[in-house]
Formats: structure tokens, sequence, C-alpha cells
């Protein structure tokens, strides 16, 4: 259904709250800095380590270090109170990636069968009643934490080695939407967050100036509209693609996340079959927890901002695609050109001559319903005109189609 995880939480973050808080009680009864010190740094590493273990079955441990520090022997009485309280809010964390899963799964608390914890961190007890408290019941008992964490290596060393099939199937998502940029800075989403892995997706998508010889692709990660406001992950440019008007070229662009969450990024004109690609390593799509939720509620306290944007700039380009496709047809004798009166090529002419000009004046300051207005007033002008001609050649021609019924893909 759904997975999430922190992957900068851990046991190890315990055990550096609770060496921090006692290299500064060190320095403060011996005023001895050891936190330069890698060796005694270790020794105090270890200690912290074996305390923590004890205090998940007893109230209080005691860490008892020999010449810690330039022959200075260390004692402490560390108890589980002082312990929860040092790492209390690392502890109050772990529950948002539960509350994330939940979410993306569209599951209630109520309605999960039975709460598994897996890994050594979970046998802490604060760990336990934290969980036990958020879904109001306890987690199963019968599960040791940390075979449980072999055992899923192990099953999942299977599945990806092809010996293990059917029996478990084990989910890897992606944590946020990935895409490239469209013209007027738009986020054209190819992979959705949350979608398993491994994955692939193509897209069509076309030039927006006529004999175009190239097209940049930038790849980015994130839930926003508009890609200034998410994370720039590479870019590769495509060229020598063969020169045509605006809207006709087909570059073909493909994601695919393999098993080991290594995104390949590829573009492909389908007429030459040139094509480029870019490797995006895994290391470069993992990020914390708290980035992850930070990207998404920043898109949802956005959503509303972002959906009226991306509806002015679909609008725009709607407006200026029409507009350009008719000056293309009218200097085709095979298309409008050649079907066309001369009274008529005039007053088709002028009509998207006017409207790029309205659009090169108004580009940043008309609304969604501007841009729209101004479509439809050219629509009403030119379609019957247009449509006569296209009548015609679908009575000659049944398979004949209006350009302004033919795909449209967004523009690079």
């Amino acid at each position: 259904l759904a997975t999430a995880g922190a992957t900068h939480l851990g046991g190890e973050d315990f055990d550096h709250r609770v060496m921090k808080f006692l290299m500064t009680d060190f320095k403060r009864r011996h005023k001895k800095d050891l936190s330069n010190d890698k060796r005694s740094r270790q020794k105090l590493k270890r200690a912290v380590e074996r305390a923590k273990r004890t205090l998940s079955s007893q109230h209080e441990a005691r860490i008892e270090i020999e010449s810690l520090y330039e022959g200075v022997d260390y004692s402490y009485r560390l108890t589980r109170a002082k312990f929860e309280q040092l790492n209390n809010d690392l502890f109050q964390a772990t529950l948002k990636p539960v509350a994330r899963v939940l979410d993306d799964a569209d599951v209630e608390k109520h309605e999960v069968h039975e709460i598994v914890l897996v890994g050594g961190s979970t046998r802490i007890p604060k760990v336990q009643k934290i969980i036990t408290d958020y879904f109001g019941r306890s987690p199963k008992k019968g599960i040791n934490p940390d075979e449980a964490v072999a055992y899923g290596a192990a099953v999942q060393a299977g599945v990806l080695g092809g010996s293990v099939k059917n029996e478990i199937i084990l989910i890897d998502v992606t944590p946020l939407t990935l895409g490239i940029e469209t013209v007027g800075g738009v986020m054209t989403k190819l992979i959705e967050r949350g979608t398993h892995v491994p994955a692939k997706k193509s897209q069509i998508f076309s030039t927006h100036q006529d004999n175009q010889p190239g097209v940049l692709i930038q790849v980015f990660e994130g839930e926003r509209t508009m890609t200034k406001d998410n994370n720039l992950l590479g870019k590769f440019e495509l060229n020598g693609i063969s020169p045509a008007p605006r809207g006709e070229p087909q570059i073909e662009v493909t994601f695919e996340i393999d098993s080991n969450s290594i995104l390949h990024v590829s573009a492909k004109d389908k007429k030459n079959g040139k094509a480029e690609s870019l490797t995006i390593e895994a290391e470069n799509l993992r990020h914390s927890d708290s980035e992850i939720e930070e990207m998404v509620a920043k898109a949802k306290e956005f959503e509303a901002a972002d959906k009226e944007l991306k509806e002015k700039i679909d609008a725009r380009n709607a407006l200026e695609s029409y507009a350009y496709s008719l000056k293309n047809q009218l200097e085709d004798e095979k298309q409008l050109k050649g079907k066309l009166e001369e009274a008529e090529v005039e007053t088709v002419t002028k009509a998207a001559d006017e409207a790029i000009a309205w659009m090169e004046t108004n580009a940043d300051t008309a609304t969604k319903e501007e841009f729209e207005a101004k479509k439809k007033e050219m629509e009403d002008l030119i379609t019957p005109i247009v449509s006569k001609v296209y009548g015609q050649q679908q009575q000659q021609q049944p398979d004949a189609t209006n350009p302004e019924d033919m795909e449209s893909h967004d523009d690079l």
C-alpha cells in the first residue's frame, strides 16, 4: 500500500545525543575537552551502546571507563528517565513516517491489523510506548527485532536475485515526484510520488520554436507546480533535431528507476533517432524524513496558488500554440494557404499576428480568463473559415483531421 521511513533517524542518533551530554559532563567535572580525540570518543561510544542496551531492560546503567582521556577515569549513572529526556524529540520523530505512511495508503489507525516492530532500537521502552499510545494498542511481541531485519534483507536479496517469486511482495516507492521543466517553468510530472519501484514512464514532448535545433532536458524532483520551487537533479541537451515548425517534432522522454533506485533519463528524437541520456545515482534521490515532509507540506500550503499559476500558463500556452499553428499552416500550400481565399488568408493572418502581439505585451500580467477569452475570440472568427476547408477535405478524405483535434504535447 505504502512505505515511508527516516534514513537519518536510528540507534546511532540516540548514542550521539548521550555522548554529547557525557562529553559536556566530563568537561565540566575535569576541565578537559575530549571531543577531538578519536580514541576517547570510541571508548565513550562503546560504553554508551552497552548502557543503551541495558536501559531496555533496567531502569539505570552504570558507565565506567578507565583512562578515558589523558589518564582520567570517568563514571556516570545514566537512568532511563535521563536517556529518554535527552532523546525525547528523536523518539517523537519516529511517529512522523508512521503518520505519513498511513496517509499515503489512505488507511486509518483502527484499520491496521498488526503492528510489528523491527530493528534493535525498537526494544527501547519509550519507543514502544509512543507507538502503543499512537495506535491505542500494543505492537506484536513475538518477533525478534534483529532477526526480522536479517530475514527481510535475505528475502529482498532473493527477490532481486530471482530466487523468491510470488510468495512475498516487497515494495519500495519513490519518495518525491520526478519530472522535467517545460515552457513557462512548469514541472511536468512523469513519475508521481509513491510510485512502486522499479518503474518506467515515457511521454512525448515537442519544440517551442520553429526549426528549434535542440532541447534542454532539466530533471527535477518535488511536489510544487513550478520547477523553481523544486530540486534540480541534473540536466542535459538533445541537439540535432530535424528542422520543423514548432510543435511538430516528437521528443520522447523516458524516466526509468531500477531496483537499486538509480534513475535513468533519456530523450530521443523519434524522427531521426538521435538520443541523449542522464543517470542520477540513488544517493542524489535520498532525503531525510524532515526534508520530504517539508516539501510535501509546502506543496499543500501553496496548492491553490500553484494551481492558479499552472492554469494561467496552460491557457497562455494554448493561445500561443493556436496562433502559431495557424501561422505555420498559412505558409504551407498543402494546408490553409492553398485552400483559403486571399481575403480569408488576410483575416486569419491578422488575427494570429494580433494575438501574438497581445501575448508579448500581456504575457506576465494577463489572467487565465483573459487568455481564454482571447483564444475564444480568435476561434469565433477563424473556426467558420477553417472548418469549411476541413469539411470539404473530410468529404474527399474521411480520415482528414482538423489541427485543433490533434494531440498536443508540452513544449521544451
